[in-house]
């Protein structure tokens, strides 16, 4: 089950790793990479333009993607984001492009 925490105007979505025998299953980068897919699936695609996608998220810069250390904004992933990546076509596509560039 997925879990959105509200604070400060911020949204948190957290996608707790499943375990098998006590081991995590699910890794950062997989983590982070559903986050950013969880929090594009109302968004309307293509995206043709960081700030179209920008507003496709919950809390606009502010949508916050969080799993073990690891903290990403949308704002700080759309510095990894260059004009030739547009148009997404997909959430995947997206999570697929901030992950590679961020090195999660």
């Amino acid at each position: 089950m997925h879990q959105v925490h509200f604070c400060e105007a911020k949204v948190y979505i957290h996608i707790p790793a499943e375990s098998i025998n006590g081991e995590n299953i699910m890794n950062v980068k997989d983590e982070i990479h559903a986050q950013i897919e969880g929090a594009l699936k109302n968004a309307k695609f293509p995206i043709n333009t960081p700030e179209e996608l920008l507003a496709a998220m919950p809390q606009g810069a502010a949508t916050k993607c969080k799993a073990g250390n690891v903290e990403l904004t949308a704002g700080d992933a759309g510095k990894v984001l260059k004009a030739a990546d547009f148009p997404f076509k997909s959430a995947k596509q997206v999570a697929d492009v901030i992950v590679q560039r961020a090195g999660l």
